[in-house]
């Protein structure tokens, strides 16, 4: 009977799966795909951190910060158009704040590296990093503050 039970235990805890396990398994597919040596040599070293590593840059390290011009922030690892620059607000946090994202192109999902639920978008196009959303954003809008790193985006002013 105990031999039963320890081949029984032994059975389920080798038939369990984590969690790890099934977010591997769940992971989105995007249109660009590229290796890690392709990513590494196509982006600065800091982009490449915050767009495959899902690093995050100092604050107020991004001259993108305080751009106010008109025009449109793209992925700067694919040119794909994320966010438009009317909708761009000064959150006060040292990262490029925007109250909502061009629709379609970008992706969200859940992470829970700081221990706690916070939702993560990517670029729906080649899944780099982005940064985060939060529902602390201008009330008379969206409420949304989507906290992007500068590094992984581009400015195109409007006239170009």
């Amino acid at each position: 009977m105990k031999n039963a039970l320890i081949l029984l235990f032994t059975v389920f805890l080798f038939n369990c799966n984590g969690n790890a396990q099934q977010k591997k398994q769940d992971k989105e597919t995007f249109e660009v795909t590229k290796t890690e040596a392709e990513w590494q040599q196509e982006l600065s070293p800091m982009a490449y951190k915050v767009l495959r590593k899902a690093a995050t840059e100092r604050p107020f390290s991004s001259p993108l910060d305080k751009e106010y011009s008109n025009g449109t922030y793209v992925c700067v690892a694919c040119d794909t158009p994320l966010f438009k620059g009317k909708d761009k607000f000064d959150s006060g946090t040292g990262w490029p704040s925007f109250d909502r994202v061009i629709k379609g192109n970008v992706s969200f999902s859940v992470d829970y590296d700081l221990g706690q639920a916070r939702t993560e978008e990517h670029c729906a196009t080649c899944g780099g990093h982005l940064g985060h959303v939060f529902n602390d954003g201008p009330s008379e809008t969206t409420g949304k503050r989507h906290c992007v790193n500068g590094v992984a985006l581009k400015f195109i002013p409007e006239n170009e």
